[in-house]
């Protein structure tokens, strides 16, 4: 109504001027109506007004704190979380989830194991120092993706999926989450595995549900090829360093290792291996470093997936015939899964493994010092140089920074 009643006293004195006053007058009232109606509600902005109102919103969105970490867990087609501020992350490419290889070094990706969490405090409380004290000293650069993988059952995950949101919150990295169910993989893992377990397993023959322990050994196969590394850790952790760190170490294996693993450092294999021991005083087997063999500890592991599917030897030591053989030759009989089978081929061939330094998985249980081994155990307990990550394996107190 304001702007009819401005053209109307405008048109009223028409007769009292002059022709160029008036067509001076007529031209500022269509400016005054221009401006209104494409300033109203009709969205007709100019492609500036587009780009800043865009902006605005986008800002906004990048000040979110609400990173949705709901995924599909089937294994085919995890669908990614967002990135930690709210931005989508495409986790497409050729097996939705997982990264081409071309793309590979700009993501980081590690696995933990995240079954039966909502039943135990225990397992909440190290997954708690575990994840803070990650993201703690977290650190990568502009474009790397830190790929957190959590193979879990359904009550776990929905537990899993809350911690996280308080646990990820000051992470100053972008991170993906991706939760795997338990029974999709153990279905896929169990023919695989089923042969060996009745020598790496505490019960009297293959049970199928132990044969997620056994994820490590058979990883490569059950993982679209696109995924060529990965890093698989124990949930009773807690780092010192930068995770980044450790991926780096995937560039010192030396040609035809395909696992990097630190040395167990208990006595845990001198016991095991006592009839093998006994039938080969002069063997190296069990015996303490530098200079013995004290077997593997699976709390840490650089699992180099293109090499292990790339390697023949290491896929004929899975076949049944071979594990058994091995299995006989070193009177083995194990209960650690796949850190017995790890070391038992690692006695045979040690060239398919690659070395980590203990300070990467500084393990603390002292079981072993007051069950019979107490003479030898510093032997095999002792570290030196930096310390990396402790492990508090056998429910060991990790010391506060």
């Amino acid at each position: 109504m304001g702007i009819l009643r401005l053209v109307a006293r405008i048109m009223g004195r028409i007769s009292t001027f002059r022709s160029y006053q008036f067509v001076l007058l007529l031209a500022a009232a269509l400016a005054v109506v221009a401006f209104y109606y494409f300033g109203s509600e009709r969205q007709n902005f100019s492609s500036t007004t587009k780009r800043i109102k865009q902006q605005t919103q986008a800002s906004h969105n990048t000040n979110r704190n609400d990173a949705d970490l709901t995924v599909d867990t089937g294994l085919s087609h995890p669908a990614g979380s967002e990135e930690q501020g709210g931005e989508e992350q495409d986790v497409g490419g050729e097996s939705e989830g997982f990264r081409s290889s071309d793309a590979v070094d700009r993501h980081y990706h590690a696995l933990m194991m995240f079954t039966k969490v909502d039943k135990s405090r225990s397992l909440q409380d190290k997954f708690r120092v575990a994840m803070l004290s990650m993201v703690k000293h977290g650190r990568f650069l502009e474009g790397e993706v830190l790929v957190l993988h959590f193979v879990s059952d359904q009550a776990s995950k929905e537990l899993g999926e809350r911690m996280l949101q308080e646990f990820l919150l000051d992470a100053t990295f972008t991170y993906e989450v991706l939760f795997h169910d338990v029974v999709v993989l153990t279905q896929k893992l169990f023919p695989i595995v089923e042969a060996m377990q009745k020598h790496f397993s505490s019960g009297s023959g293959a049970y199928y549900s132990d044969a997620i322990f056994f994820l490590s050994v058979a990883m490569h196969h059950i993982m679209p090829e696109s995924l060529t590394r990965i890093v698989q850790l124990d949930l009773d952790l807690k780092y010192r360093t930068n995770i980044r760190d450790l991926f780096q170490e995937f560039e010192r294996f030396p040609p035809g290792a395909v696992i990097g693993i630190a040395r167990e450092m208990q006595p845990v294999y001198r016991h095991t291996f006592w009839q093998y021991r006994k039938e080969n005083p002069q063997t190296r087997v069990g015996e303490p470093p530098p200079d013995g063999l004290p077997g593997f500890n699976s709390g840490v592991m650089l699992l180099d997936l293109a090499a292990m599917r790339a390697s023949a030897l290491y896929n004929q030591l899975l076949e049944p015939s071979n594990v058994a053989k091995l299995a006989d030759q070193y009177r083995f009989r194990g209960h650690l899964g796949d850190q017995d089978f790890f070391t038992m081929i690692g006695m045979e061939h040690p060239e398919l493994f690659y070395s980590l330094a203990c300070g990467w998985n500084r393990q603390l249980c002292t079981w072993w010092r007051d069950h019979g081994y107490g003479d030898v155990f510093q032997l095999y307990y002792r570290c030196g140089g930096p310390v990396y990550i402790y492990h508090g394996n056998c429910n060991s107190p990790i010391p506060e920074d």
